[in-house]
C-alpha cells in the first residue's frame, strides 16, 4: 500500500480540491434544477396531481394502472390529465385513432421518450422517429413479412416447443410447484435469440441460471420504465449523472447487455451472415459497417420477441385456469380440429399443429385476444406532441405535452366493451363461430394506424402455437386460484412472484 505524505505534495493538494469543487458544483447545479422541478408541480392542487404526488393512491389500488383505470372510467370523455407530470392519459377510441393515424406526425416519440429509454434502447425502432424509424421499420417488414423468414420462425418454434419445452413440463408432472413465468421466459430467450441471431443460449434449463444477457435485460428494462413514474426528470438525471442508486444499477446493467451484444455481433461476422436466414445477419447486408446500429437493432428484437409473448402467455394461462369452461371449450375445439386429444404420456411423440390447422381454431383466436384486451402486454403507451393541438373530444394539448393512450384501462371501459368488460369471455369475438376483430382504435394492443406491430401475426402464431401444444397435453392449475394478477413496473407487464402452478398430464386431476 502507498501513503502519499500530502503535506509534501501541494499539487496533489490542489488537484483534489478542484476536483472536490467540480463535484460540489455540478451537485449543486443538479440540486437547483430538481428542486425547481419538485417545487413547481405542488402549485398544483388538483386532487389527481395530489394523489399522484403523495402517492396517497396506493391505499386503494395495487398499481398505477389500476388507479388510472379507475379515474378513466370515471370522467365523462374518457381522459384525465396528470398536470405535474404533463401528461394527458386517453381511453377515448376517438383520441387514439386520431394520435396514431389522423394526426400522426404530431405525435411523435419525442426527445423526452428517447432520454428516458435511450441508453437502454439506443437508436432502436421502438425510439426512433422520422427517417431513422421509416428505415428500420421498411427493412423490418421486409424481413418479417417474407415466406422464407417466417417459416424459418416457424421451423425453430416448433424445435423448441418438441425437443424442450414438453419435455421439460413432463418432468415437472406430480406435485412440483413451477413458475410457468419463468418458464415462458427461458423459452421465449431461447426462441428470439435462435431466430434473431443464429445463437442458443439454451435456457431452458431449469437446473441453470439464466443467462447474463436475460438477467441484465430484465434489470435494465425494469428501471428505464422507472424513470418515466417520477415527477421530475431531472431527478433520475441526477442520480444518473452522480451514478447513485437505480442509475448506477442500471448503468451496469447496460454495460453488461453493452458487452454481450457485441459478442453476438462479432460471433456473427466471424462465423459469416451471408446466406443466413437469421434477422441479424440480414440486417448486416444493409448495416455492416454500424455496431452500435446493429446493437440496438439487437436489443429492440429481444424486447418484440421475449418479453411481450411472455407476458401474453402467462396471463392466458392464468386466465384460463380461472376458467375451466373456457379451456374445455379450446379442448374441444382443438380436438375437433387435430382429430382427436393431444398425446397424454410423457413417451409419447410431441406433436406442434401446423399453420393451416391454427387457422382453423377461432374459438382459440378468440380466446388470446381476449386475455390480451384483460391484460395488455403493454399497459400504456406515450408521445409527445410536436405542436399544440385539440383532440377530438375536446382535450387542449400543449406544446411539449406527453400524450399516452391507456390499452389496459381501454380493455375495462364499459362504453366500449359493455357492461361485463370486466369478464373473460371469448364470446364476444365471434359471429356464428367465426372470429371477427375489432376497431383496432378500441383495442389498440398491437399499437395501430402508421406504428402497427410489425411482429404481430408472427406472435399470434407463436402463442397459439405453444397454447395447442400445452393445453392439449397437460392440466395446468394455479397454486393460489382466485389471486387478482399484480404487476411490477416494467417496459412490459410482467406478474409479481410469477405464476407459480402445478403441471398434470391432462385427465390426472
Amino acid at each position: 500500500m502507498i501513503i502519499v505524505q500530502m503535506d509534501h505534495h501541494p499539487l496533489i493538494i490542489s488537484v483534489l480540491l478542484s476536483l472536490l469543487l467540480s463535484f460540489l458544483g455540478l451537485f449543486l447545479i443538479l440540486w437547483t434544477k430538481v428542486k425547481a422541478m419538485l417545487m413547481k408541480p405542488r402549485w398544483c392542487k388538483c386532487e389527481i396531481c395530489q394523489a399522484y404526488l403523495t402517492r396517497s393512491w396506493t391505499s386503494r389500488f395495487s398499481s398505477l394502472s389500476e388507479w388510472y383505470t379507475h379515474l378513466l372510467r370515471l370522467s365523462p370523455t374518457g381522459t384525465i390529465h396528470v398536470h405535474v407530470m404533463k401528461n394527458t392519459i386517453t381511453a377515448n377510441p376517438a383520441n387514439v385513432e386520431h394520435i396514431l393515424k389522423t394526426n400522426f406526425d404530431n405525435y411523435p416519440k419525442g426527445s423526452p421518450f428517447s432520454a428516458i429509454l435511450g441508453d437502454f434502447l439506443g437508436r432502436g425502432i421502438f425510439v426512433a422517429d422520422g427517417e431513422n424509424w421509416r428505415f428500420q421499420r421498411k427493412i423490418a417488414s421486409l424481413e418479417l413479412g417474407s415466406v422464407s423468414i417466417r417459416s424459418f420462425a416457424y421451423e425453430i418454434l416448433s424445435s423448441e416447443i418438441k425437443t424442450r419445452l414438453l419435455p421439460l413440463l413432463d418432468s415437472c408432472t406430480g406435485d412440483d410447484v413451477v413458475d410457468l413465468q419463468d418458464v415462458f421466459r427461458r423459452f421465449s430467450f431461447d426462441n428470439i435469440c435462435r431466430f434473431s441471431f443464429g445463437i442458443d443460449p439454451e435456457c431452458l434449463n431449469l437446473t441453470l441460471p439464466m443467462s447474463e444477457l436475460a438477467d441484465a435485460f430484465d434489470v435494465a428494462s425494469k428501471l428505464s420504465a422507472e424513470r418515466a413514474l417520477v415527477a421530475s426528470p431531472w431527478i433520475w438525471r441526477a442520480k444518473r449523472a452522480l451514478n447513485v442508486g437505480s442509475e448506477k444499477r442500471l448503468r451496469d446493467a447496460i454495460r453488461k447487455i453493452n458487452v454481450l451484444a457485441e459478442d453476438i455481433i462479432a460471433q456473427r461476422k466471424k462465423m459469416g451472415f451471408s446466406g443466413k436466414n437469421d434477422l441479424l445477419s440480414r440486417f448486416m447486408t444493409t448495416m455492416d459497417d454500424d455496431d452500435q446500429y446493429l446493437r440496438d437493432i439487437v436489443i429492440s428484437f429481444l424486447l418484440a420477441g421475449r418479453d411481450t409473448v411472455v407476458s401474453a402467455l402467462t396471463v392466458f394461462f392464468y386466465l384460463i385456469s380461472e376458467n375451466p369452461e373456457v379451456e374445455s371449450k379450446i379442448r374441444e375445439e382443438m380436438d375437433r380440429v387435430l382429430d382427436g386429444p393431444g398425446l397424454r404420456s410423457a413417451h409419447d411423440e410431441p406433436e406442434v399443429p401446423g399453420f393451416e390447422k391454427l387457422r382453423e381454431m377461432h374459438y382459440l383466436h378468440a380466446a388470446l385476444y381476449e386475455s390480451l384486451r384483460l391484460f395488455p402486454p403493454v399497459q400504456m403507451d406515450s408521445k409527445f406532441a410536436k405542436d399544440e393541438d385539440v383532440l377530438p373530444d375536446g382535450t387542449p394539448v400543449k406544446k411539449g405535452d406527453k400524450v399516452s393512450y391507456h390499452p389496459y384501462a381501454m380493455g375495462r371501459m364499459e362504453t366500449i366493451w359493455g357492461s361485463d368488460c370486466e369478464t373473460f369471455r371469448p364470446e364476444r369475438w365471434l359471429r356464428d363461430g367465426l372470429f371477427r376483430p375489432e376497431n383496432p382504435y378500441r383495442y389498440p394492443v398491437f399499437q395501430a394506424g402508421v406504428r402497427v406491430c410489425l411482429g404481430k401475426e408472427m406472435a399470434l402464431v407463436a402463442m397459439k402455437t405453444v397454447a395447442v401444444s400445452l393445453v392439449r397435453r397437460f392440466d395446468i392449475r394455479l397454486v393460489e386460484p382466485g389471486q387478482r394478477p399484480r404487476f411490477v413496473s416494467g417496459l412490459t407487464a410482467t406478474l409479481s412472484g410469477g405464476l407459480p402452478v402445478v403441471v398434470k398430464r391432462r385427465g390426472e386431476y
